[in-house]
């Protein structure tokens, strides 16, 4: 179901997945092209815990998927900032979505966590491959690669599972099999953690 959520500046539209009462998974996507390439596989995960009885919410941060605020105005302070105000339990975060993991949660799962040092080498590549001032096709301000420099993931419960890169694909793709296993561990740890 697409839903919204109200931040300090502004509101963003978020799908919603499962009960309506109960513990929620907020997750968080990767950053820039990765985002694109790992949608379906987060939208998967969150619909099989949605039948193992658990919520989720797929939020929009700002300079994001559908948001109207463009991704040159945007920093990692403000994406940390929406992110606290989605309403959850529980952040699950892949990959660079762990440099965005804010707000009061319970407990964290990161799944291939990624330094913002490591994801700006990988901008820079991808800078020089492309041999214009954008990257792939993101225009990226100067204060948010600066931001990204030092950004470290929050302390988070990591997933030991082995995974196949789905953000090294060409194009978006999706891994049902492995979204059903991680669904399975991610669920065992929201019960763990609800004791």
């Amino acid at each position: 179901m697409i839903s919204y959520y109200d931040w300090p500046g502004g509101r963003e539209a978020m799908l919603r997945f499962g009960p309506a009462t109960g513990p929620v998974v907020v997750a968080a996507l990767p950053l820039f092209e990765e985002a694109n390439r790992t949608r379906a596989f987060v939208v998967t995960v969150l619909r099989e815990l949605a039948g193992r009885g658990i919520a989720g919410a797929l939020p929009d941060l700002p300079g994001t998927g559908e948001s109207l605020v463009p991704t040159s105005e945007v920093s990692i302070a403000t994406m940390r900032e929406a992110f606290a105000a989605v309403p959850g339990d529980y952040t699950i975060a892949i990959r660079s979505g762990t440099l965005l993991d804010a707000g009061e949660r319970k407990a964290r799962w990161h799944l291939a966590p990624q330094s913002g040092a490591d994801l700006t080498r990988e901008l820079d590549r991808i800078r020089t491959l492309g041999g214009g001032s954008d990257f792939g096709g993101n225009a990226i301000s100067e204060a948010l690669l600066a931001e990204l420099a030092d950004a470290m993931p929050a302390e988070a419960e990591i997933s030991s599972r082995p995974i196949s890169a789905l953000w090294r694909r060409a194009e978006p793709d999706n891994d049902p099999v492995l979204a059903a296993l991680l669904a399975d561990d991610i669920a065992a740890w929201v019960r763990r953690c609800e004791g």
